[in-house]
C-alpha cells in the first residue's frame, strides 16, 4: 500500500511567525472587521442624514478596513507583500493623524498616542528578524 505523499504545510507554524507579527495580524483583523462595520454605518447614515462628505469619509474608511483585512491575512501567512502593505498602512495612519491635527479634528493626546503606536509598528516591521520572516532583506 502506497503512503500518500506528504505536502509541506502552506501556512507557517506559530513557531516560524514572530509573536509580534501574530499580534499585528490579529489586531489588524479586529481593526478591519470593526472598520468595515463602522464605515458601512457611516456610509448609510451619511448618505441619508448627514450629507455627501460623510459618505466620502465612509468610503475611505471602508477601503482602509479592507486593506487591514488583507494585511492581516498576509501577515498571518507571512506573505512577502504583506510587509510592504503593513509599512504602507502605517505610513498612511501617520499621514492621516497629521492631517487630523492640522484640521484640529482630533486632540493632541489622541494624536500623540496614535503617532507613538505607528512609530513602534514601523520600528518593529523594520527589525531584521521580522523582515526575514516576511522574506524581505
Amino acid at each position: 500500500m502506497q503512503q500518500p505523499s506528504q505536502q509541506p504545510s502552506q501556512q507557517p507554524s506559530t513557531s516560524e511567525r514572530p509573536l509580534g507579527v501574530t499580534i499585528l495580524a490579529v489586531l489588524a483583523a479586529i481593526s478591519g472587521v470593526l472598520g468595515l462595520l463602522g464605515s458601512l454605518t457611516v456610509i448609510g447614515i451619511g448618505g441619508s442624514v448627514l450629507g455627501g462628505g460623510f459618505v466620502i469619509f465612509g468610503l475611505i474608511a471602508l477601503i482602509l478596513s479592507v486593506l487591514y483585512l488583507v494585511f492581516a491575512y498576509g501577515a498571518w501567512t507571512l506573505k512577502a507583500w504583506a510587509w510592504t502593505l503593513g509599512v504602507g498602512l502605517t505610513v498612511a495612519s501617520i499621514a492621516l493623524t497629521v492631517i487630523q491635527l492640522v484640521q484640529r479634528s482630533t486632540n493632541l493626546f489622541s494624536a500623540l498616542i496614535s503617532l507613538v503606536i505607528s512609530g513602534v509598528i514601523l520600528y518593529y516591521l523594520f527589525q531584521p528578524d521580522v523582515k526575514a520572516a516576511f522574506k524581505r532583506t
